[in-house]
């Protein structure tokens, strides 16, 4: 029960019903606010108990100072939790794992049950191997299970033994999509309380369900399970930027364009730890499914949130995707109640602004490793032989200006070139050169959702067909669907046979491709690409393009838009200006140009229009936890606690609580550090916890075959995230990380100070051998640390590698409070000073002294950093707030929550 300081109870009738309301307008200072924090301020009236969430904590964000750098400490609660398999199995096994330290601490296991609602999707475990067939989704389907039985079993079991636990079993649809269309209440009731539906979950793109008004955002595994049992998540009040939207796209943009556009803006102004709102009267024309786009890519760009207030657009929305009628009727009279309806002609008090003339937006990819880079469309072939340089030898790099001239456009420009004939297994043959698209996958909720790119690229494929064009024979195309609407609306207009006959057949519901999932380029191209070190590419409508993400063998990631997609499938290199260059030649001899398939924006909307009803969402999610056969059929455990599997290598028990007790340790002073890595600017969590395929030599591959797994059955990291022994060891094993302690190595190397001459080894290797010795490890690094996925598993693992304190430029938002909550200093280096110019090579020896005066319930600013080699500072102590102190001092999060969770 609330505190209720401000008399805010109120009560709101809608129909026949009535709910329990808390108004915001008894709260001086609301009506200023913007969209987001009004959002907070009902959170925290609702929560008030006096101890946690006080009078004064409203009042602060009632007189929120929008220019003020945030130092308001808050306790937000969120209104239930939503998870993705590969972050929610290792959820699932740390509450299981909790169950039975409480049993053992003396206490009741069934208090370890998620307080708020939690839902998990499916959605990362379909690989596409198989491609390119009308059977492909079968045998894609038929794989997965075969794979993740374990971990599926798990997850029925968890269904079965939590309670307000949800599992939307697999080929359903890619989580951030089924929230969008199903999970997502933007009004929620709960024991006759109506309050704004809010969330965190554990994939960054959380904030996909911001386009439909509902605030929330990614957050790692750890404080997933922390909201989940009733854990309130500690933040400051955030400075809000306002981005303004005026006019409409011009005809031949996409959704895709403008968000690469917003990405390319926000992360130039800045917006890491903040909000962003968009306002003005381009909100209101402003379709929801391109709000869910530019939602769906704030990590991109680097903000919290990225949120759209609700409006009429909302609620047709909402209607179409089949919630039912006194849903909707709530949410409008709710959000006009509570002043939460979109006035697209009012200004918010926002602490930072933006504008953006929807009007100027022009066709766009990013690329080739960043989704920040954007590049016109029509310049891509120039910057791609400006970028290709970075990926090919020196040798071939010095000779590129003696290349002969030849029919190669490639050649004769001094663009890098290296042609490798290659013969197919049907005997004919092709060539394959630097920037060849192998990978053209239209995949990820970013674009999937929206109907009107989704059906763009449809009919790209049809018009291409029309006039014999399809891929080029060494290009895997894949389409992967955010949910089953997507195929009954290409069904219903007609299109999937077009579709199929590019090449791009279902292959799956599922992320695919954008997480790393594109499974295996075919063997003679794979081969040639290897055996000639070509820089080839993918072009793919995802929202990640980070290095060694997409596919082992390929160097050059570029995201674009469903249509382009296929239009540089059809091209097959980006080497072609596919503005101006044919893309192939019709049955008549003539050239084909991207305008001449290219559909008008009339042609979009009336399939659209004509394809896709409400029915569909209904016969989609009506049964939407049941499962099909399959899943139903899995066999799985009963009781309260779960019967480990010792010869299990999917999911295992983790160690986190062994040794625990009631009683915190003192922090101690870290002593006799070595550096494990130092890592340059922008290190992703991808690099540092890779989601993708396990190589045979790296330690995590040699556990598996130790364990009697044939390197088929490998799977990925991120299927394989239930069992520590494997996460630990791949844990910084990208393929592309560079240890710069460890110079001309790529992947998961260092160099072992425990033995004479230091050699270079796996950092696993090196890792038991300073765990051994005793001696704690300590990372380097730039700017932008941890950016990318809320991986947990990059925090995990840094913590299992006995990692003690991290020291970067900046870091990532999500990164930084996970390494807390694994127990793990974060610090930075003074401003302005960086590795280089205080002059540390990693190979020093590190002390840090200071960390102790946490025992006293006060965060030092700064702890003093010494090394052997005689360099000092004081290194900034980046624990931020009160709560992430106390996370500290437990040891982590998870030993926090349970110690909480007991003494209640």
């Amino acid at each position: 029960m609330s505190a209720n300081s401000f008399d805010a109870r109120s009560t709101l009738r809608v129909g026949d019903e009535s709910y329990e309301i808390f108004k915001l307008d008894k709260v001086e200072g609301s009506a200023r606010l913007p969209y987001s924090l009004k959002v907070l301020l009902e959170n925290l009236l609702r929560t008030e108990d006096g101890a946690n969430i006080t009078a004064d904590h409203i009042r602060a964000l009632g007189g929120w100072d929008s220019q003020a750098q945030p130092s308001q400490e808050i306790q937000f609660t969120p209104a239930r939790v939503i998870m993705q398999d590969f972050t929610g199995v290792p959820c699932v096994v740390d509450l299981a794992t909790m169950r039975e330290a409480v049993k053992e601490l003396g206490g009741d296991p069934a208090k370890i049950n998620p307080l708020a609602p939690a839902e998990l999707v499916i959605d990362h475990s379909v690989i596409a191997d198989k491609f390119g067939t009308n059977d492909a989704f079968a045998q894609n389907v038929e794989l997965e299970y075969g794979r993740n039985k374990e971990r599926y079993q798990f997850l029925r079991w968890g269904q079965t033994a939590f309670d307000e636990f949800k599992v939307v079993p697999p080929g359903t649809g890619i989580v951030h999509q089924v929230n969008i269309e199903h999970l997502a209440r933007t009004v929620m009731v709960r024991g006759g309380q109506a309050y704004p539906d809010t969330l965190v979950g554990t994939d960054s793109h959380t904030t996909m369900v911001n386009g439909l008004g509902v605030l929330g955002w990614g957050v790692g595994g750890i404080e997933a399970e922390a909201a989940m049992l009733g854990q309130p998540v500690s933040m400051l009040i955030p400075r809000v930027v306002g981005f303004k939207l005026t006019g409409e796209l011009p005809a031949g943009t996409t959704a895709t364009d403008l968000v690469l556009t917003i990405t390319e803006m926000l992360r130039k102004h800045g917006v890491v730890g903040k909000f962003v709102e968009f306002y003005g009267e381009g909100v209101a024309a402003t379709s929801l499914a391109n709000r869910a786009t530019i939602g769906n890519m704030s990590p991109e760009f680097g903000s919290t949130a990225a949120i759209f207030p609700i409006d009429d657009e909302t609620l047709k929305y909402l209607r179409l995707t089949g919630r039912d009628a006194q849903q909707v009727a709530l949410v409008e009279a709710y959000a006009k109640e509570q002043g939460l309806w979109l006035d697209p002609a009012a200004e918010p008090d926002f602490s930072e602004k933006l504008e953006l003339d929807l009007s100027t937006v022009v066709p766009s990819i990013a690329g080739p490793k960043r989704p920040q880079d954007r590049i016109v469309l029509a310049n891509a072939k120039a910057q791609f032989a400006q970028d290709v340089r970075n990926y090919v030898s020196d040798d071939e790099e010095a000779g590129k200006e003696s290349f002969p001239a030849s029919d190669s456009p490639a050649a004769s420009n001094g663009v890098p070139s290296n042609p490798v004939t290659v013969t197919a297994p049907d005997g004919t043959s092709y060539e394959l050169d630097h920037g060849a698209v192998t990978v053209a996958a239209i995949t990820s909720c970013t674009n999937t959702s929206n109907p009107y790119v989704m059906v763009a690229a449809a009919l790209v494929a049809k018009k291409a067909v029309e006039k014999g064009l399809t891929r080029k024979p060494w290009v895997k195309t894949t389409l992967a669907p955010g949910s089953k609407v997507v195929t009954d609306y290409f069904d219903k207009a007609g299109l999937t046979p077009y579709l199929d006959k590019v090449g791009f057949n279902l292959v799956g519901y599922g992320c695919t491709t954008c997480i790393g999932n594109s499974g295996p380029l075919p063997e003679e191209v794979s081969k040639a690409v290897n055996e000639h070190d070509l820089a080839v590419t993918s072009v793919l409508s995802g929202n990640r393009n980070f290095e060694g993400r997409i596919n082992p063998d390929v160097k050059m990631n570029y995201l674009a838009s469903p249509p382009l997609v296929v239009a540089y499938a059809i091209a097959g290199s980006m080497k072609v200006d596919i503005t101006k260059d044919a893309l192939g030649i019709d049955q008549d001899g003539k050239p084909v140009h991207l305008a001449d398939i290219w559909p008008t924006e009339a042609e979009v909307n009336e399939v659209v229009a004509n394809s896709i009803g409400e029915d569909m969402f209904n016969k989609s999610y009506q049964d939407v936890f049941a499962g099909d056969a399959q899943w139903q059929a899995l066999s799985i455990p009963t009781g309260n606690t779960f019967e480990w599997d010792s010869e299990s290598t999917y999911v295992r028990k983790p160690p986190y609580f062994e040794g625990m007790t009631m009683e915190t340790t003192p922090v101690e002073d870290i002593t006799g550090g070595r550096v494990l890595a130092k890592l340059g600017d922008s290190v992703t969590t991808d690099h540092i916890s890779p989601a993708g395929a396990i190589k045979a030599d790296t330690p995590a591959g040699r556990y598996l075959t130790e364990h009697g797994i044939e390197r088929r059955d490998f799977n990925s990291y991120g299927s394989r995230r239930g069992n520590h022994e494997v996460m630990i060891r791949g844990t910084f094993a990208n393929i592309r990380l560079r240890n710069q302690i460890a110079p001309g190595t790529e992947g998961g190397f260092t160099r072992d100070f425990t033995q004479a001459d230091a050699p270079v080894s796996f950092i696993y290797d090196a890792s038991q051998n300073y765990q051994a010795a005793g001696t704690p490890l300590v990372i380097l690094a730039g700017k932008e640390y941890g950016s990318g996925s809320s991986r947990d598993w990059a925090a995990k693992g840094t913590a299992l590698l006995g990692v003690k304190a991290v020291i970067a430029e900046s870091y990532e938002r999500i990164h930084r409070s996970n390494l807390i909550g694994m127990g793990v200093l974060p610090l930075q280096f003074p401003e302005g000073a960086t590795a280089e110019s205080l002059g540390l090579t990693g190979e020093e020896t590190f002390s840090f002294t200071g960390v102790t005066e946490l025992n006293n319930g006060t965060t030092p600013r700064t702890v003093k950093v010494t090394t052997d080699t005689g360099v000092e500072f004081d290194g900034v102590v980046r624990i931020d707030t009160p709560g992430e102190a106390d996370y500290y001092r437990n040891g982590g999060i998870l030993q926090y929550v349970l110690r909480s969770l007991i003494r209640k």
